[in-house]
């Protein structure tokens, strides 16, 4: 056991890690060295940053915790701690269930935790985090919390409503990050369209991503979770305009049937979604989309599913992802619906919408093959050096892979290569000498 160390564990998503790496960067200011996700911990304090969106996560964050207990128990570990969004939706269930755990937090109080070590909170470095992803890249967090209430969602109960961080914050830390060497930023929200109606009284997404473009040293802007009811159409402009803002957009269409749209509760309908996909690829040429989509909401007939199929035909996603609906306590859906399909359709359902999403991907792919596309080395790994372009985001999308023969090239460093192969999902490259 290390003294003065402590290890933190972040399950879940982007967001949360956001979270760990702040609370990294103020326990390090505080004398503590942090080691983040180590597979053998060893420090005398632990810290498991929990997620608490679906039944799987909630079983992994809560495996964790007790393998964590277990530690504490033989006497390899002093101190333990949790927080996060399990936390912050079942608390006064863990702390009956698991007393092993000194105490736990929720998603927005984290910060008492340097109080209970007896250190203190440092607001002047609130913007500054310890970067756990590769030093070219990190995710950039621009609000918490959702006003939308999706009948299958139990998101806005964790997290509350949604809460603009102000341009001026986000700036800053865009300008820190920079100055620690990343160039890639992934923006993330609950809902970026959303973006500064509870501060700004409009919504200023457009206006936040141009600033951010404006910034010297940004190479590469990329926008995740954004909703398509009321989509902020100023932010087209932006796409297109600036080099440094990619031509990608992740936007969660979730399903295409009326009746099962006005189920989830997505303020949308199915003529408006197709106008809405038709408008973003007519306004920023050569987007690539990615969307995720659910089977099996209740009252999904056969029929709705076939109207969903036929959609992911006709859009061609670049992108896509796709997950059976899994009934969440406390969500609308829950406390209003039976969950009334079979777990065996809703994974027949799955499987098959996921095989014409394969073909798909496999035709968009091919399609690059002897195009020239410009990339970021992000790693090694056997005899590939693995990069990404600017239409895909990492650990969620395709991978471009160069041969490490083509010579040593840096992690990090943009390259322009050309495609030379490719299968269902992932592209192989050579470097184009310049």
């Amino acid at each position: 056991m290390r003294s003065n160390t402590v290890d933190i564990v972040t399950l879940g998503c982007s967001k949360n890690l956001v979270d760990s790496e702040r609370l990294m960067s103020q326990l390090e200011s505080n004398g503590y060295k942090v080691t983040h996700d180590s597979e053998n911990p060893m420090g005398e304090i632990a810290v498991v940053n929990t997620c608490g969106f679906i039944a799987d996560a909630q079983e992994e964050s809560i495996n964790t915790i007790l393998e964590l207990a277990q530690r504490k128990s033989e006497g390899k570990l002093k101190k333990l701690y949790v927080m996060g969004c399990l936390s912050q939706r079942f608390l006064h269930d863990l702390e009956k269930e698991i007393p092993e755990v000194d105490k736990y937090y929720g998603k927005f109080n984290w910060n008492e935790l340097l109080q209970d070590l007896g250190k203190a909170y440092d607001v002047n470095k609130r913007n500054e985090r310890h970067i756990t992803t590769p030093s070219h890249y990190a995710y950039l967090k621009i609000s918490e919390g959702c006003d939308r209430h999706c009948s299958y969602c139990a998101i806005p109960i964790m997290t509350g409503r949604h809460v603009s961080r102000p341009i001026e914050d986000i700036l800053d830390e865009v300008r820190k990050l920079v100055g620690q060497g990343v160039k890639e930023f992934q923006v993330i929200a609950q809902e970026l369209t959303y973006y500064g109606v509870d501060l700004y009284h409009r919504r200023a997404i457009a206006e936040l991503i141009e600033q951010i473009a404006e910034v010297p040293g940004v190479e590469w802007i990329r926008l995740h979770y954004a909703y398509p009811s009321d989509f902020p159409k100023d932010l087209y402009r932006v796409m297109r305009e600036h080099e440094n803002v990619c031509k990608y957009l992740d936007v969660a269409l979730q399903h295409v049937s009326d009746s099962v749209l006005e189920a989830m509760r997505r303020h949308i309908t199915k003529e408006e979604t197709y106008r809405f996909v038709e408008e973003l690829r007519r306004e920023v040429p050569g987007i690539h989309l990615r969307t995720t989509l659910m089977v099996g909401h209740p009252g999904e007939t056969e029929e709705g599913f076939q109207e969903l199929l036929e959609f992911v035909k006709w859009a061609r996603f670049e992108r896509m992802g796709a997950f059976a609906y899994s009934e969440e306590m406390g969500t609308y859906s829950a406390n209003n619906f039976k969950d009334d399909i079979p777990e065996e359709v809703k994974q027949a359902r799955l499987s098959k919408l996921m095989r014409v999403q394969q073909r798909i991907s496999a035709e968009i792919q091919e399609a690059k093959v002897g195009r020239e596309m410009k990339v970021i080395i992000d790693r090694r790994e056997g005899d590939y050096f693995i990069c990404r372009t600017e239409y895909d985001s990492p650990e969620v999308d395709p991978e471009v892979l160069i041969p490490a023969s083509e010579g040593d090239l840096t992690i990090g460093e943009f390259y322009t290569c050309r495609i030379t192969s490719a299968d269902d999902f992932d592209l192989y490259a050579k470097v184009v000498n310049e």
